[in-house]
């Protein structure tokens, strides 16, 4: 376990961010333009945490204590009062402490997670492959780039982001180190809901 801290503003929402994840965001509160502006400004980053607790918009919400970094890759201000931004993921947090700021944005002291080094997707996993090169080659391909189907983190990822799951099981998958593990979990699911051609 890495000793390396660091100091996070934080967004907690009704979804989950993975490393390398894309993550479409409409930013109105004044504590989230605030904070998207100055992490745009110093190019720094903010944390994204499941809710625990509470709601996305008004009194501050008690986060999920397990999250990911995130910087803002793209934004626009379409319409007034209203900003758009796509962020990227990148580490995953563990959250040591947190406190409300006066305008009610959350703060936080966060652990940074060791993550495993890349790994090939193993032979007893590789069946779930194919499916996801389908949907990479589809019109309006929702996976980020660049694509990575030989990496066990990766492509557990994306499929921990794309499968039609409660929030809770996909925070569940979030906070496995194991990646192999998130792969055997996600196989099951896809067998058992007959998406492996036949295995199910």
């Amino acid at each position: 376990m890495t000793a390396e801290t660091a100091r996070l503003p934080l967004f907690p929402l009704g979804t989950v961010l993975f490393p390398e994840g894309r993550l479409p965001l409409r930013v109105f509160e004044a504590r989230y333009m605030d904070m998207s502006a100055r992490c745009l400004r110093e190019q720094s980053a903010f944390g994204v945490c499941l809710i625990a607790a509470g709601k996305e918009v008004g009194e501050p919400a008690v986060p999920h204590p397990v999250g990911t970094e995130a910087v803002i890759e793209h934004w626009d201000m379409g319409e007034p009062g209203v900003l758009s931004i796509i962020a990227r993921g990148r580490r995953r947090f563990r959250i040591e402490d947190h406190e409300v700021e006066a305008d009610g944005l959350l703060t936080a002291t966060v652990r940074w997670l060791d993550e495993p080094p890349p790994q090939a997707v193993p032979d007893a996993q590789a069946d779930i492959l194919p499916l996801l090169g389908a949907i990479a080659g589809e019109v309006g391909n929702p996976l980020p780039e660049p694509l990575r189907l030989d990496d066990a983190a990766w492509v557990g990822a994306r499929y921990a982001e794309l499968l039609p799951i409660p929030a809770r099981a996909r925070q569940a998958l979030l906070e496995l180190d194991d990646v192999v593990s998130r792969l055997e979990i996600i196989q099951q699911y896809l067998r058992q809901h007959g998406l492996l051609g036949g295995r199910g």
